[in-house]
């Protein structure tokens, strides 16, 4: 049973950091492109960022960009996502991905984490 477990959510004041991390439990995590997605109260998911398998591509949103950092590091099999600057709206539960393909674009993705709260207040 494949399992995604989110961490490092909370609340924040506007212009905080958080870091999350989302810990998977893939025999073999270097083979899979993880993503980051989050949504809102009231929102459709959304796409936030992902890496690839090597971790050598990364891909973001334009809503973070230049605040937010993926990053993984496939010993422990752990992808991380570095928020910086945060804003009220980037407010939503945020949730990890992972699939076996390579290509940044695609939104599709096989596996799910149950997701972490991120509350950034005014």
């Amino acid at each position: 049973q494949v399992q995604l477990v989110e961490s490092g959510g909370g609340l924040v004041q506007t212009g905080g950091s958080l870091r999350l991390s989302c810990a998977a439990s893939l025999r073999t995590f270097s083979m899979y492109r993880m993503g980051w997605f989050r949504q809102a109260p009231g929102k459709e998911r959304e796409f936030v960022a992902v890496i690839s398998r090597s971790g050598g591509r990364t891909n973001y949103a334009d809503s973070v960009k230049g605040r937010f950092t993926i990053s993984r590091d496939n010993a422990k099999n752990t992808v991380y996502l570095q928020m910086n600057s945060l804003t009220p709206e980037d407010t939503a539960v945020y949730y990890c991905a992972a699939d076996r393909g390579d290509v940044l674009g695609r939104l599709d993705y096989t596996y799910w984490g149950q997701g972490t709260q991120v509350t950034v207040s005014s």
